[in-house]
């Protein structure tokens, strides 16, 4: 069974125990300002985990597309990846523990055809001080399905991963308790830091042996399931969100919820018994296209080449929800990635069309279950090989600086440099200056790695918690702006034309930022005009009110949209009508709204654009206020 059929089964399975299988959401959240991207299948969902009605139903399915960027500096290895699809399951107060762990087990074993003997499992050990039980309702479920494989499954007690690294596992240990630093979920990140209000519950997750993987000590004495040597690879978490923190502990939730998140790519490489996640269907064939693009092998050039897939990979999805390379948020991570990928294929000496060469290969492994890239290949294509032209140019400027700076000798501090500003890969500053006779430092790269970390550090700093998922804000001037968005986008419609589409939007408290298709700069009349229409609008107290519609009926009526985006079989429209039920604007939305278009003139406030400019080729930015 290849990825692509895994992902199917696992949707057909869960549609069988009739869950509604919703579509995936857009890598780029469009009502959330405190993240990125989206980071898990759990993401888009935290509203209706933490109360809110989906239009779906209580039991629902998907395989969500997820990226984080923080782990661009892990792959290379054979199982980190910045882009992966998530299978994810939800009950949204239907059912619990007995129906959850019996499901994915029976997926695992009896349709994906996993070893039974292979896999172990974790559950939490429980929290004295906050009088939270251990969980043995997982583990004695655990017991029993081990033991219809006719498996002795027995319990240990861990705690924490140092406690794991000291003890190991005994014989015929499967079933395993952690602490919370493992086994507890929450927003907050662990029980200590939950304020009051915050939900979260234990989770169990299940891990696969790869048994000749030889434990590697660098990471811990004895080897055990949450252990880093590769051994011992998770492939799925089962999330019991049953507690809220209150005044005085936790009290248990009037609904308890269970949100499962498993990696596509992680299963897929455990039912081929395979620990490199390259080699799964999705994957194998970007590097067979490269083995055959560099003629070399990917045993030759193996981190070179996972490099090269995966962020080529990431970079397409990205494209394909509406994502232009840039030098700011989603699309400096976006530039990153495609040029950390250029970067390396001078390792394989792929000098030319990278991306025309590489990215059908992605796209064909996909469109049968994405058509919208098919629909939309040869847009990704053209953005992503531009890139590819702006950057070889720009490393033809790196060897430009190289002359200037390093003529008779060259450090690391130099190297990282040449490195940061220009792109100019450190492999390749070291073989020029060995060919150009410049005295090289013996620690180049040790001072390397120092510079680059302390640029590692400032980025931390300057990005803290913006890859931290979570709910966007729900506070009053959050939902003004978020109203007075769907105004401008209508306002933007009228003043310069249909062909205005939204590319995408970020809104906080103090201010609104909105990306649309448009060719050129807005006229400082047109500025006017937009401004004059919304704050019109504003004035005649516009009802504000929702309905869920089928999707063709909402689009076939006008619904406006976000490009990329895509939907299920019902979504949720907004409008904004007069006094005569005239519609002003009509959009699919889910966020927050203020319930009458006068509440943003609330203190004399006005709306204001602030600044207009480029967000990248044929897309201009927004940022407007109400003060």
């Amino acid at each position: 069974m290849n990825t692509q059929e895994i992902r199917r089964k696992y949707l057909d399975f869960f549609a069988a125990s009739q869950h509604t299988v919703i579509p995936r959401a857009n890598l780029v959240p469009q009502d959330d300002a405190t993240t990125l991207f989206t980071g898990s299948g759990m993401q888009p969902l935290l509203p209706y985990l933490l109360g809110a009605e989906h239009p779906a139903g209580s039991r629902l399915v998907n395989s969500q597309t997820c990226l984080r960027a923080e782990d661009i500096e892990e792959v290379g290895d054979n199982r980190h990846t910045t882009f992966f699809e998530m299978l994810g399951n939800w009950s949204l107060g239907d059912y619990f523990k007995p129906e959850q762990l019996p499901w994915f087990f029976e997926f695992l074993v009896d349709v994906v055809g996993l070893d039974p003997e292979r896999l172990y499992v974790t559950a939490f050990i429980g929290d004295t001080t906050y009088d939270i039980p251990r969980d043995t309702e997982a583990a004695e479920i655990w017991q029993q399905l081990f033991a219809s494989k006719d498996i002795e499954a027995k319990v240990a007690d861990i705690g924490s991963e140092a406690d794991g690294a000291k003890r190991g596992i005994q014989t015929g240990e499967r079933i395993f308790y952690y602490d919370g630093s493992k086994n507890w979920w929450t927003r907050a990140g662990n029980i200590a830091s939950m304020p009051e209000g915050e939900p979260g519950g234990p989770d169990s997750e299940v891990f696969y042996e790869f048994v000749d993987i030889e434990h590697d000590e660098t990471f811990g004495q004895h080897c055990h399931p949450n252990c880093d040597c590769g051994r011992f690879l998770e492939i799925g978490n089962s999330v019991f969100m049953q507690y809220v923190k209150t005044a005085d502990g936790f009290a248990e939730l009037p609904k308890r919820n269970v949100d499962f998140g498993g990696g596509l790519e992680r299963i897929a490489a455990a039912s081929m018994d395979n620990p490199d996640v390259f080699s799964i269907s999705l994957l194998k064939p970007i590097i067979t296209g490269l083995e055959e693009i560099s003629g070399k092998k990917y045993t030759e050039a193996t981190t070179a080449m996972r490099v090269i897939a995966d962020h080529l990979r990431a970079s397409v999805f990205l494209a394909l929800d509406g994502v232009a390379p840039s030098n700011k948020e989603q699309g400096y991570v976006m530039r990153r990635l495609m040029r950390r990928a250029i970067r390396f294929a001078f390792d394989l000496e792929i000098d030319n069309d990278l991306i025309s060469r590489t990215v059908p290969l992605i796209i064909t492994a996909y469109e049968a279950d994405f058509s919208e890239l098919a629909e939309r290949k040869q847009q990704i294509i053209e953005l992503m090989m531009n890139e590819e032209r702006v950057f070889r140019q720009t490393l033809r400027k790196g060897i430009r600086e190289f002359d200037k700076l390093a003529t008779t000798a060259l450090n690391g501090e130099l190297i990282f440099k040449l490195y940061d500003t220009y792109g100019f890969p450190p492999e390749l500053s070291t073989e020029e200056a060995k060919q150009r006779g410049v005295k090289l430092s013996p620690n180049w790269s040790a001072e390397f790695e120092t510079s680059l970390e302390e640029q590692r550090q400032r980025s931390r700093t300057a990005t803290k918690g913006q890859f931290k998922g979570g709910l966007g804000g729900e506070d009053e001037m959050h939902k003004q702006y978020h109203t007075a968005t769907h105004l401008m986008y209508r306002a933007l419609r009228e003043v310069l034309g249909d062909h205005v589409v939204q590319k995408g939007s970020n809104i906080t408290d103090e201010r609104l930022r909105f990306d649309f298709t448009h060719p050129e700069k807005l006229t400082d009349d047109e500025r006017q005009r937009i401004e004059e229409i919304v704050n019109q609008r504003i004035e005649m107290d516009l009802n504000v009110t929702w309905e869920e519609l089928p999707t063709d009926q909402a689009l076939g009526q006008g619904a406006y949209g976000a490009f990329g985006d895509t939907y299920g079989d019902k979504v949720k429209v907004y409008s904004m009508q007069d006094e005569d039920g005239e519609k002003y604007s009509f959009e699919i939305c889910g966020g927050p709204h203020v319930d009458r278009t006068s509440e943003l003139a609330k203190g004399g406030k006005r709306f204001k654009i602030t600044k207009e400019e480029s967000s990248s080729a044929g897309v201009r930015r927004i940022k407007a206020v109400l003060s």
